[in-house]
């Protein structure tokens, strides 16, 4: 073969590679374009800690992460205060938000809520106390120390303290689980705790060495918590996330527990307690506690 021929071909090899090349980084742009589009973080509160949040929500992301294109991650927090943490700093995208949770990243925080989460029944803030407990009414809790739930529990914090106003405590305990606020009372730290009557009739059986009863009930429904989407996703791909969780099956709604033709509950009455207990609860760390 002559030299002439044997440059030409080694010409029309490398022309080849360098095609080949141009070929290979066109398809694998287009696969990273249309297999990635960002991420998209889920918060969740979880009280118990356990794993079982992850199996729960396995096919869920594994859903959205395939309609929506981008990547999913879970994140859970072991209960409110944690999670108005996240919130605040617009970490989330999606929120599977409790009401009280619910009534501040919509207030505050310009979540937008998208569909109700499964209803609760007995979603109702009550306070407990020990059976052979000398209290009757709320007024007797003057000058008492009692448990309460974190910031951001409607039926822990905000509605107890709302209906609280007026008295002065010796202290409040805040406990991170509504579990640990009937444990307090069960061992007299605390001589009432506030949780949700769904909460009482789950957690007091496994206390069974205490007998409670109810000292009072708010006469006022919760509403059902909400999923929200944060002011960090894209207008536009918000609208089209709310399109892709409306036609969700049916069973994977049901598997993280929301609604996808559900109506979405009033919020105006939640939101009012929220700001009310705002107002009262500047020094609700003080040793006594006075609210008003």
């Amino acid at each position: 073969m002559s030299q002439k021929a044997e440059v030409e071909m080694d010409w029309q090899f490398s022309r080849r590679l360098f095609i080949l090349h141009l070929l290979l980084l066109a398809v694998s742009g287009c696969q990273s374009t249309s297999s990635y589009e960002g991420e998209l973080t889920i918060g969740v509160i979880n009280y118990g800690g356990g794993e079982q949040i992850i199996n729960q929500f396995a096919r869920f992301k594994s859903y959205l992460g395939e309609r929506t294109k981008a990547h999913i991650q879970l994140e859970p927090t072991f209960n409110e205060n944690k999670a108005i943490e996240r919130i605040q700093a617009g970490a989330w995208s999606l929120v599977f938000a409790p009401p009280g949770l619910a009534a501040i990243a919509i207030a505050s925080y310009q979540y937008v809520p998208l569909f109700p989460l499964l209803d609760l029944s007995n979603l109702r803030s009550i306070l407990v106390v020990r059976q052979d407990s000398p209290l009757h009414d709320l007024k007797q809790l003057q000058n008492r120390t009692i448990a309460l739930g974190e910031l951001g529990s409607a039926t822990g914090y905000y509605f107890p303290l709302y209906n609280l106003y007026g008295l002065t405590l010796a202290e409040i305990l805040f406990a991170p689980t509504p579990k640990t606020a009937l444990e307090w009372v069960a061992q007299g730290k605390a001589i009432a705790g506030a949780v949700s009557m769904a909460d009482f009739n789950l957690y007091s059986s496994q206390l069974s060495q205490t007998q409670f009863r109810v000292l009072f009930t708010d006469p006022h429904y919760v509403p059902p918590g909400v999923v929200l989407i944060g002011p960090s996703v894209e207008r536009n791909r918000q609208e089209y996330i709310r399109k892709v969780l409306s036609e969700f099956p049916s069973i994977l709604a049901s598997e993280v527990g929301y609604v996808p033709n559900g109506q979405l509950p009033d919020y105006r009455y939640m939101i009012a307690v929220v700001e009310k207990v705002r107002a009262i609860a500047a020094h609700i760390h003080e040793k006594p506690t006075h609210l008003f």
